[in-house]
């Protein structure tokens, strides 16, 4: 299997409000910057889909090693979340649905094409690739305001 490594950020003005994502990918020395956003979201949701628009860029099952500040995601697979709500149909109790479960059903998706290991990072602390991620969501962003 290819080894990937995969920085994500994602970024919201107001929350809800305008937000972007961005995203790094490295691979056998040769990086690529993605970014993306919409004009009305959740820092949340951009999260997510920073990780999931760059496991889709992977051609065959890779393993990766992601970085993230979002403890929402960290979490999700660190701490088993995404293995029970995917067992009881995405609901986080028996009244309470899992936020986002459009998102969270293809990040599942993906994850099982790929060995994926989930680092948490602090943000907004000087790691170089985290905050290049949050100026590509920042700089994405923008054009909303």
């Amino acid at each position: 299997m290819k080894k990937v490594e995969i920085f994500t950020d994602g970024a919201c003005s107001g929350n809800p409000g305008p937000g972007g994502y961005g995203a790094i990918l490295r691979y056998n020395g040769h990086e690529k910057e993605i970014s993306g956003g919409e004009k009305e979201t959740t820092n949340n949701r951009m999260e997510l889909l920073a990780v999931i628009e760059s496991l889709k860029l992977l051609k065959e099952p890779c393993e990766v090693m992601l970085y993230s500040d979002s403890q929402y995601v960290c979490n999700a697979f660190n701490l088993g979340w995404i293995k029970k709500w995917h067992a009881n149909n995405w609901m986080r109790n028996k009244k309470e649905s899992v936020k986002n479960p459009d998102l969270w059903k293809e990040l599942y998706a993906l994850c099982e094409k790929h060995k994926v290991t989930y680092n948490w990072v602090k943000g907004h602390a000087g790691h170089p690739e985290n905050e290049r991620c949050d100026t590509l969501a920042v700089n994405f962003y923008q054009q909303y305001l």
